[in-house]
């Protein structure tokens, strides 16, 4: 289904976005979120593209699942919750510390060992409680502790430097690097540092959807099957209580989702059928409803993700539009659904 061979990187240059979804505004478009989107079939072909899904792009997040692959491949030996955990954009509950604790105190280390950023938990009730209770920003607080903690875990391991795990050159880092080339099918087009204080490597939009696809269709028990049954079956360590990412694992079975900021979402199904959005002006709020309509063009039943088509747009307390994917991501007259 998919090439072993890597092809050449993708070009760096202004992505040619397209408008993927209408702010509805009392039947009017206000305004318009551009963006690309693509859809894969079972078999990896394209079966919708919808902007620039060639141009270099940085994924952010989308991409932990191919770092935990890769931490896997290297010797990780993480299930369950805790695999999850490192593959997660996670909340700040209190069960993702404990978790991160659990992974330091499995390796043998402690939270001054991280190299993240200092950070207040992302979910806002979860952070509102922190500051109330005069509690500071952690390392463990921050989103990414989980994949920090597997990283220094898998570093110690196979007896690699810890302090300078973050480094582009340090043997993990390039492991990994190794392993984002193997799995989106195409070398990196640049290296910069995620907010989190890790490197970042920029591939495509198509890039990451074969990523995701070759993750969800791997045989049971590799690193890549691994990391896609531990998100599924532990989608709030993942992500959080109330993120949407995980309701959406939750409604749509098998589904294995990731999100990352600056508007990426990339979701595939366990027969290989994915979608992969990037929101050109990062907006959070048409990412679900462009990845759900998406998922819809993909195959999925329809009636699984109405719960996903967007927060209303209010005015003076009443609904009275939405945001709306454009009409080219509506599903296929003929699809049918299993």
């Amino acid at each position: 289904m998919y090439s072993s061979s890597v092809a050449d990187a993708p070009l760096v240059r202004e992505p040619l976005h397209a408008p993927v979804a209408h702010l509805i505004r009392g039947g009017m478009v206000e305004g318009i979120h551009y963006g690309s989107v693509v859809v894969l079939g079972a078999d990896g072909e394209i079966q919708l593209q919808l902007g620039d899904i060639e141009a270099a792009f940085y994924p952010r997040s989308a991409l932990k699942p191919v770092q935990a692959a890769a931490m896997v491949r290297a010797g990780l030996p993480l299930d369950g919750e805790l695999l999850s955990l490192a593959a997660a954009s996670h909340s700040g509950e209190e069960r993702h510390l404990a978790g991160t604790r659990r992974i330091l105190d499995i390796a043998g280390l402690a939270e001054d060992d991280l190299r993240n950023v200092p950070d207040l938990p992302y979910d806002p009730v979860v952070r509102d409680a922190w500051v109330r209770e005069g509690r500071m920003p952690s390392r463990l607080a921050q989103n990414c502790s989980g994949k920090h903690a597997a990283m220094l875990y898998t570093a110690k391991l196979n007896g690699w430097p810890l302090d300078d795990y973050l480094d582009p050159a340090h043997p993990l880092q390039q492991a990994i690097a190794e392993i984002v080339e193997d799995l989106t099918g195409q070398r990196i087009a640049r290296v910069t540092v995620d907010g989190c204080g890790a490197p970042l490597f920029s591939v495509s939009l198509h890039g990451l959807a074969r990523a995701a696809a070759r993750i969800t269709t791997a045989a049971p028990g590799t690193p890549e099957a691994r990391v896609a049954d531990a998100m599924r079956e532990h989608a709030e360590m993942a992500s959080g209580s109330g993120r949407d990412v995980a309701a959406l694992m939750r409604a749509v079975p098998g589904l294995l989702a990731k999100d990352g900021f600056e508007g990426v979402q990339v979701a595939a199904l366990p027969d290989g059928r994915t979608v992969a959005v990037k929101i050109a002006d990062g907006a959070d709020r048409a990412r679900i409803p462009v990845a759900a309509a998406a998922l819809a063009r993909a195959g999925v039943d329809p009636a699984l993700l109405t719960e996903f088509a967007g927060e209303p747009l209010l005015g003076g307390g009443q609904p009275v539009g939405s945001v709306r994917p454009v009409r080219a991501l509506d599903p296929l007259p003929s699809a049918s659904y299993a």
